[in-house]
């Protein structure tokens, strides 16, 4: 998502869910390998077996796979979402809970034409060479050779295969994200000069991400899913609505949790630490736009 300025009586800027980065693009691979893995010869038990596996039959290094991608798209990604959701609350004219979930739902929506693609270089990338995705030779060498050649076989389609899923997800989570914030911080009183503003800052970011992502997460695993199809050369869905029918047949609800476990580890530290240190960023430079306004204020001495 994006950096958003609030106009209300918080004053605080709102931080999009965190998009992948880092060192949680581990707990990420994990999510994806969970999602689209086999049922009928599942290759990880859970999330801390699918992690050690990774270690053991890749290195470390292997955790780190279509990093490129989200590394690549993470400046766009928060230009759109906290321009779109700033601009969009003051065209609303009041800061309400409820213009806080529409314009962090248009932002959401927005960034879905970066989000999209993105997301589908992040999944092939990571599954490439592992279990049933493995092959004698590396398809992609990295994330824009993946979409190269995404282009080149299947077009624009393919490089926004699984656009209406992500559209589906982002739109209310990021609604979901903004507003609990506003909200969370609003009940904890988060004010510049409380003693306690930065850890409430950071349980208010955590919680936010927690519940964005709880909102909409089936919705997640359709479409990686639906990303991953056709990696192995056969498509097994005809859209969101056979891949939802056919993933419930064969696996039942519990097929819309996995990678659940890996997700909310990451969403929490990631969410408090980026919506603490904007808005405590955002709370120092209004600070010194209030300090230079009153010195301007101020009335000059006459020259002698």
């Amino acid at each position: 998502m994006e950096p958003a300025l609030l106009t209300g009586e918080s004053c605080l800027l709102i931080e999009p869910r965190g998009v992948w980065s880092g060192p949680d693009t581990a707990l990420l691979k994990n999510k994806v390998r969970l999602q689209v893995q086999s049922v009928e010869k599942p290759l990880y038990r859970g999330t801390f077996h699918c992690f050690q596996s990774i270690i053991k039959q890749e290195t470390v290094f292997g955790l780190y796979k279509g990093i490129g991608s989200p590394m690549m798209g993470l400046t766009f990604i928060n230009a759109l979402v906290f321009g779109v959701q700033g601009n969009t609350i003051r065209a609303l004219g009041k800061d309400t809970p409820m213009n806080q979930f529409m314009a962090g739902s248009a932002a959401g929506a927005i960034q879905c034409v970066i989000c999209c693609p993105m997301e589908l270089a992040k999944t092939r990338m990571q599954l490439q060479g592992t279990g049933e995705y493995k092959l004698k030779t590396r398809t992609y060498k990295n994330s824009l050779d993946c979409l190269a050649k995404i282009y080149q076989q299947e077009g624009l389609r393919g490089i926004n295969k699984g656009m209406v899923s992500t559209l589906i997800r982002e739109t209310p989570s990021f609604g979901f994200y903004f507003l609990t914030y506003d909200c969370l911080t609003r009940s904890l009183g988060c004010e510049p000069e409380d003693n306690f503003v930065v850890p409430k800052l950071l349980l208010a970011g955590g919680m936010s991400g927690i519940v964005s992502w709880l909102s909409t997460y089936p919705v997640d695993v359709i479409k990686s899913r639906l990303q991953a199809d056709g990696v192995r050369g056969v498509e097994q869905y005809n859209g969101i609505l056979d891949c939802v029918r056919k993933s419930y047949q064969m696996e039942g609800w519990r097929v819309f949790t996995r990678g659940l476990t890996s997700t909310l580890l990451r969403a929490f530290p990631v969410n408090a630490a980026t919506f603490a240190t904007v808005t405590i960023f955002l709370m120092y430079m209004r600070s010194e736009e209030v300090m230079t306004e009153c010195e301007t204020a101020l009335p000059q001495p006459s020259s002698l």
